[in-house]
């Protein structure tokens, strides 16, 4: 059992011959590929099955119900899988006039652009399907292909009801992806990253390290972000895809069973999805915000084994806590606020939400500017970031060594002036005027292949366009 706690992955265990079964690579990447995905299947299925019991009570406790309380003991837990039973048992319908093959394909597609974003979302160190570089940016693309599935349920069900939903989610959809994009670059600009758990690292150490309160423009970006996210999850009160005070049923008016629930299984796992990315990106992600226990929890990771299993698993533990809380947000709200007429969630994207999020997304990039303008906090570098006294960026440019790769000493460029300290013979200085000179160029190898000189060579690169060196100040 230590071999799989050892390794660094799943497939690396089953490709041990010692500790773990001596698979070929090819084998533990197709049987660690099929663990993952049921994995996060169970996740995908599971969240909602969760957020529908949740917003059961939540609705219930707000407009002075008990909910539900008979399914599944005191408080109704199996309420959930009661409903996906009685949905199971019903007639699954298409309307004669529909396009049979959309009409059945559409409520698939929302389901996948869901579940295949989970791929890339890490539920605590390491613990992630596809750690990519441009995770977020990944997570923001598949979800948009969502709207695909909402349009063609609209189109092939042949009716009006269903195509003013169809409608109304696409533009609705395309218009608040815009700033939800733009909000994601805030954290990105911020920690000079786009994988995201190097996001969640830097917001390592007290509550107030996380993204959330790194300035205030990170303080008021996670509200318009969270904004804009509860919109694209066509969540009240911008539900308008479904109105049905308006539309009947919106875009799922035709459908029922199994079908219909698929689009209500989409729309929980997305609004999870969305509310575990804003912990990541502005909540300290798998972080509690107590240096001590994060330390604790950090020194059990590097060692390895059952205790750095265990702290992962505590660490998903809190980055599903800190997701499912903002889903709770959101369902107070649906149940709170009146819903908007179509108009009104257009404005307000186009004429609130899009020029405050690009206000916000400059201020991010010039509070480090100005706070180094306005302060005199020390200057220090970590790694790719530069931190001025407590505020972290990565705006400010570093030395350029730091930034080029290791490699032989490169020659130094004529008209520089040479900072060797070891003899005289670099600090030269004109006799009569006493101002110092500038270092003498580096020769040109020369090609052994043509005897001609790298600097005489139109194609050897910056050698070529070097400039004359000064003698006595003329060229």
């Amino acid at each position: 059992m230590s071999g799989i706690f050892a390794a660094g992955s799943l497939a690396e265990y089953l490709k041990d011959p010692v500790e773990g079964w001596g698979w070929s690579e090819s084998t533990a990447y197709v049987v660690a590929a099929i663990v993952h995905v049921v994995l996060l299947i169970n996740v995908f299925a599971l969240a909602p099955f969760f957020f529908i019991w949740l917003e059961r009570k939540a609705s219930g406790r707000i407009q002075d119900r008990l909910g539900p309380t008979r399914v599944g003991g005191k408080f109704g837990w199996l309420q959930s899988l009661a409903d996906g039973v009685k949905l199971i048992q019903k007639e699954d319908l298409c309307p004669p006039a529909a396009d049979s093959m959309l009409f059945r394909v559409a409520p698939y597609l929302v389901c996948i652009s869901s579940f295949a974003a989970f791929v890339f979302l890490p539920f605590s160190e390491g613990w992630t399907a596809v750690a990519a570089d441009v995770g977020l940016f990944l997570i923001v693309a598949i979800l948009s292909l969502e709207v695909f599935g909402i349009i063609l349920a609209g189109y092939a069900s042949a009716s009006k009801w269903s195509l003013f939903g169809g409608m109304r989610e696409a533009a609705q959809m395309v218009s608040y992806e815009i700033p939800l994009a733009i909000c994601a670059l805030v954290p990105i600009v911020t920690i000079g990253s786009l994988n995201l758990s190097d996001i969640g690292r830097a917001q390592s150490g007290w509550i107030i390290d996380w993204m959330i309160f790194h300035d205030p423009f990170t303080f008021c970006t996670f509200f318009v972000y969270f904004t804009v996210a509860t919109a694209s999850c066509k969540r009240a009160p911008f539900d308008l895809a479904e109105a049905e005070s308006e539309l009947v049923g919106g875009f799922h008016t035709e459908y029922s069973g199994m079908r219909w629930s698929f689009f209500f299984m989409g729309e929980y796992a997305s609004m999870f999805l969305v509310c575990a990315l804003a912990a990541i990106l502005f909540l300290g992600a798998w972080h509690t915000g107590l240096p001590v226990v994060d330390d604790m929890l950090q020194t059990a990771r590097d060692a390895g084994g059952a205790s750095g299993y265990l702290a992962n698993l505590l660490g998903m533990a809190i980055t599903i806590f800190k997701g499912g809380l903002l889903v709770f947000v959101q369902i107070w709200l649906r149940w709170t606020l009146p819903r908007l007429r179509i108009d009104q969630v257009m404005m307000t994207c186009l004429k609130y939400l899009i020029p405050i999020s690009c206000f916000l997304f400059l201020g991010v990039i010039v509070w480090p500017m100005l706070w180094l303008t306005v302060s005199d906090a020390p200057i220090s570098h970590e790694g790719n970031t530069v931190r001025i006294g407590t505020t972290r960026t990565t705006w400010l440019p570093s030395a350029l060594g730091d930034r080029m790769p290791a490699g032989p000493a490169a020659a130094a460029p004529a008209g520089a002036w040479s900072n060797s300290d070891n003899d005289g013979s670099n600090d030269s200085s004109d006799a009569e005027t006493g101002e110092p000179q500038p270092a003498a160029p580096a020769e040109a190898p020369e090609d052994p292949a043509v005897g001609n000189t790298a600097a005489d060579d139109p194609k050897s690169g910056f050698a070529s366009r070097r400039p004359r060196r000064r003698q006595g100040g003329q060229r």
